[in-house]
């Protein structure tokens, strides 16, 4: 097997079994699980650069004010998007949770062209039109707005949109701004202690404590091992791969967690998994003919 795709569908893999991971530790509040994320996470990231003596970056930034400006706005979106995730999987909504990353590639899409003034082809306005038309039919047989979805796709595609144009690269970039969340989080978490509201010193299950422990390898691995599958894979290619993780939270919040899907969920599901496969069929045709005239 090619190592990229294995490093790649090895991180969508983790990403797609989350909901096991918060669902274990979901005696604790949803905003101190992110803070934990946000601390441990620097502290291996941080051991990971300096084992591989990659701290030079760090310094250039003093100098570049915009790109600081950038990765502020990147980590606060970061955080939203941990939070609401960790919000909707311990609140029984990992269904929700699944659909807003299985239509993030055409939120993204969409961004691209209000923002980034990007063309949009025949086939991607399908898609997008496909999955606006699937999230209306979700929200009139719900009788609510998929809210949850949609504001997971909306910080997670504002996060790439940013991303896309940043300097760093994942493991610097993800470094840089669970370094800038570092305080606030360290702060709150010190308060929750003084406070003697920290489900980290109150709960009587040690699993519990070393799973929080463990939320920084368990943030920046996957991290790791997409940037590894990243160079390693056309972008057509790990653009199909991401669909793993949505998948495997459909299927944990259905088979394991046992969250409704009626029919009428599913039909929803099924257009936009429709306007998917058209929006990949796309990617993976202009590619070709983009090779073959080169």
């Amino acid at each position: 097997m090619n190592p990229g795709m294995l490093y790649a569908s090895l991180a969508f893999l983790c990403w797609g079994l989350f909901p096991l991971y918060f669902h274990a530790i979901e005696e604790v509040a949803p905003q101190e699980i992110l803070a934990h994320r946000m601390v441990w996470s620097l502290l291996f990231l941080g051991v990971v650069l300096t084992v591989r003596r990659q701290w030079g970056w760090l310094r250039s930034l003093k100098t570049q004010p915009r790109v600081v400006a950038s990765f502020v706005a990147s980590a606060f979106l970061l955080s939203a998007n941990w939070f609401i995730y960790i919000w909707a999987v311990n609140n029984n909504h990992v269904v929700d949770a699944s659909l807003g990353y299985f239509i993030t590639p055409l939120v993204n899409v969409m961004l691209g062209f209000l923002l980034l003034h990007e063309r949009l082809r025949r086939l991607q306005w399908l898609a997008i039109g496909l999955a606006a038309c699937a999230v209306a039919w979700l929200t009139w047989q719900a009788g609510q707005i998929p809210w949850i979805a949609l504001m997971l796709a909306a910080t997670f595609g504002g996060y790439g949109l940013l991303r896309k144009t940043a300097v760093l690269g994942a493991l610097e970039g993800l470094s840089f701004e669970t370094l800038i969340l570092f305080p606030l989080a360290l702060v709150y978490m010190l308060w929750l202690g003084w406070q003697g509201q920290s489900g980290f010193v109150n709960t009587e299950s040690h699993s519990t404590r070393a799973l929080l422990l463990a939320s920084g390898p368990i943030t920046a691995i996957p991290l790791l091992l997409f940037a590894a599958g990243a160079r390693r894979l056309p972008l057509a290619v790990l653009g199909l791969l991401q669909y793993i993780a949505p998948t495997g939270q459909l299927l944990i919040g259905v088979w394991v967690f046992h969250e409704a899907f009626t029919p009428e969920r599913m039909l929803g599901f099924m257009v936009i998994w429709i306007a998917l496969a058209l929006y990949a069929i796309e990617g993976l045709w202009t590619t070709r003919i983009s090779r073959n005239t080169a």
